[in-house]
């Protein structure tokens, strides 16, 4: 657009703001308290558990500081424009997942795949939570209970592995829980008690590693055998939830507050923990196999696969959190800068969260004497095995794991919250005259709440951990690529990449640069579907630890996926049905094109920013009505100067 055009467009838009004298509050819907508020939200969402527990282990894994390569230029090619597309659909239209495919119903189907997800993923998120918040409270006891063996431990259980491994790092051997050198012994009985050890076959464990299966989980020996509730994780459960109320019980006013600390909080406590983590001895040797780049890594496809994996699960797109958190800006909010910042500052956590995590393995091989590969770990291993046994070793080791889980809860909530605004959000923009008021917008919070915990049981039990297991690998995987690319698809070739842009540049007062619409177009889609493909490829049936997954329980896997899917395709061919008989004059083709061309009610949520619309477009502003009321006008909202506008029933 030319400057003098854009000059008008920027007048135009003065002049209907003014025309209106008001401000660009939601007063049915509600808007951020401040700017703040919403980037904070996004950070929060985005920094998770997996920039902890994943990213580290994934990096080293890939190539060390080779891998941040292939890092930075994923998050240019899949992240960046999938954050900024999301942030600026849902600006633009203040509405929720489901009811913002007005832009093209035919791919409604996508808004429902998103809430489907993040139903998923709020129910087995939360019970990480719990176990997080068992380990926080059990951190208070006067000797933390993982450091050291007690009634509830195996024969085979070691409260000091790094004694078993400084014996035979000094030629000795271990047996029966005692040390043998040939100083202190005959070689003939060194000899004996090494075939002894050898034949015995014993596979010793960590004290942390025993609490966590045997207290934490009391688990099972597999998926077959769910057995008892326990009833500790149950109550954990509930305070995970009623935790997630609290934040939320007064939409995203409370949880705009929330996120102040839910956000700044981790980054205190990892700074912290950097801190005293290159003060131990090994620190450094962990921290360079870390960082130390292995060129030759750059050469293998799957180190560039596993690049766009971690970006892209890492920014969680495609939940419908984003499209979600950005319906509450104000109209005019620059998003692109939103968008660019976040997914940033959410790549720099990963690496400084892997500085923290690298630093405390390295410490830990140190006083294991072995390398920091065989010690380095991800996921629950990492966060409730591995790091609970290396703060035994410190001074005041309850304080370090206080600061470590509380880190752990606050990380998770700020996911979570994001994850059931998007599911009451949806809920409540499907059936707004319903659960507008205030009274029912929390009672439905409750309900989502209820029946979360409801399902989340089935968590807690011996079992609980391969379900869990199985919702992770599934629940959020495969079916977000394909979600993501459908979404793509849908708004930049048949929405349309230009009008698209246009939205944008009505709500910024400049149009982005081209390379966005390019990116949509072509690069993201294609980046998308080689990643699906070659995750399909690189399949690999579901463990945990030695336990392999039987056949009909993959099956569940795959269901589980399906279901949120298979909404895609469903729905699509439930609006041309429906189609076909509302529209009888109509061939099918007819009905497939209307269906994939706006409605007559799409654009923005407030009828000043409709009329900002109309004026571009030369459209009456009437047309973009919505079905459900938009603005509530009073007097301490909106004062209307045009007596043609309340002639419209805007009174």
């Amino acid at each position: 657009m030319g400057h003098a055009n854009k000059e008008k467009m920027m007048k135009q838009t003065a002049d209907v703001e003014m025309s209106y004298g008001v401000d660009e509050d939601d007063a049915t819907r509600g808007n951020w308290s401040r700017k703040m508020d919403f980037v904070l939200s996004c950070l929060s969402y985005a920094v998770g558990l997996g920039n902890v527990w994943r990213f580290p282990y994934v990096c080293y894994k890939n190539g060390g500081g080779a891998f941040l390569i292939p890092f930075i230029i994923m998050l240019f090619i899949t992240g960046i424009p999938m954050v900024f597309l999301e942030l600026s659909f849902g600006q633009y239209a203040s509405s929720g997942v489901v009811s913002i495919w007005k832009a093209s119903p035919l791919f409604q189907g996508v808004g429902w795949a998103m809430f489907i997800v993040s139903c998923l993923i709020s129910i087995y998120y939360n019970m990480i939570i719990a176990w997080t918040i068992y380990y926080f409270f059990a951190s208070f006891a006067e000797e933390l209970p993982w450091g050291y063996c007690g009634d509830w431990s195996s024969k085979n259980c070691l409260a000091d592995p790094a004694v078993m491994y400084n014996c035979t790092h000094h030629n000795g051997v271990w047996y029966n829980d005692t040390c043998h050198h040939v100083g202190q012994v005959s070689e003939t009985y060194i000899n004996y008690i090494k075939d002894l050890a050898n034949s015995s076959d014993i596979k010793y464990t960590s004290s942390s590693d025993e609490y966590f299966n045997k207290v934490v989980l009391n688990r099972t020996e597999g998926i077959e055998s769910m057995g008892s509730l326990k009833w500790e994780l149950a109550l954990c459960l509930l305070l995970a939830w009623f935790l997630v109320c609290v934040c939320l019980a007064k939409g995203i006013k409370s949880s705009g507050k929330a996120v102040y600390f839910t956000a700044f909080f981790p980054y205190i406590v990892l700074t912290i923990l950097l801190i005293r983590g290159v003060t131990l001895e090994g620190s450094g040797q962990g921290i360079a196999y870390y960082l130390t780049p292995q060129w030759d890594q750059l050469l293998n496809a799957r180190v560039w696969k596993d690049a766009a994996v971690q970006i892209f699960f890492s920014l969680s797109p495609c939940w419908g959190g984003l499209i979600t958190l950005a319906s509450y800006n104000k109209f005019h909010n620059n998003c692109l800068f939103d968008a660019i910042l976040v997914s940033i500052l959410d790549s720099l956590t990963s690496v400084f969260a892997g500085l923290v995590i690298f630093s405390i393995i390295g410490y830990m091989a140190n006083e294991l004497h072995q390398s920091v590969d065989s010690v380095a770990s991800d996921g629950p291993g990492l966060a409730f095995v591995v790091y609970p046994a290396v703060v035994t070793k410190l001074p005041v080791s309850q304080l370090w794991s206080v600061l470590f889980f509380l880190m752990l809860i606050t990380l998770g909530l700020g996911t979570q919250i994001a994850t059931v605004t998007t599911v009451h959000t949806t809920i409540m923009d499907q059936f707004t005259e319903f659960f507008r008021p205030s009274k029912r917008s929390f009672i439905l919070l409750l309900a989502i709440a209820v029946t979360g915990y409801l399902i989340g049981l089935s968590f807690c039990t011996q079992g609980g951990m391969y379900v869990v297991q199985l919702f992770d690998n599934y629940a959020a995987t495969y079916s977000l690529l394909a979600i993501g690319l459908v979404e793509c698809v849908a708004l930049s070739w048949v929405y349309g990449a230009s009008k698209f842009m246009d939205d944008i540049e009505l709500m910024l007062g400049k149009r982005p640069s081209r390379l966005w619409s390019i990116s949509w177009s072509f690069v993201t889609p294609i980046a998308l579907l080689i990643i699906l493909i070659f995750t399909w490829v690189d399949f690999h049936p579901t463990s945990y630890g030695d336990y392999m997954f039987p056949v009909w329980a993959e099956g569940i896997g795959i269901i589980i996926t399906l279901t949120s899917v298979l909404a895609i395709p469903v729905v699509a061919f439930y609006k041309v049905i429906k189609g076909v008989i509302s529209m009888r004059s109509k061939g099918l083709v007819e009905v497939i094109k209307q269906l994939t061309r706006p409605t007559q009610d799409w654009g923005p949520r407030l009828k000043i920013h409709r009329k900002l619309v109309s004026k571009n477009q030369e459209v009456p502003p009437d047309a973009y009505d919505s079905q459900c009321p938009m603005m509530r006008l009073d007097s301490d909202h909106f004062i209307l100067e045009k007596t043609e506008d309340k002639e419209n029933g805007i009174a």
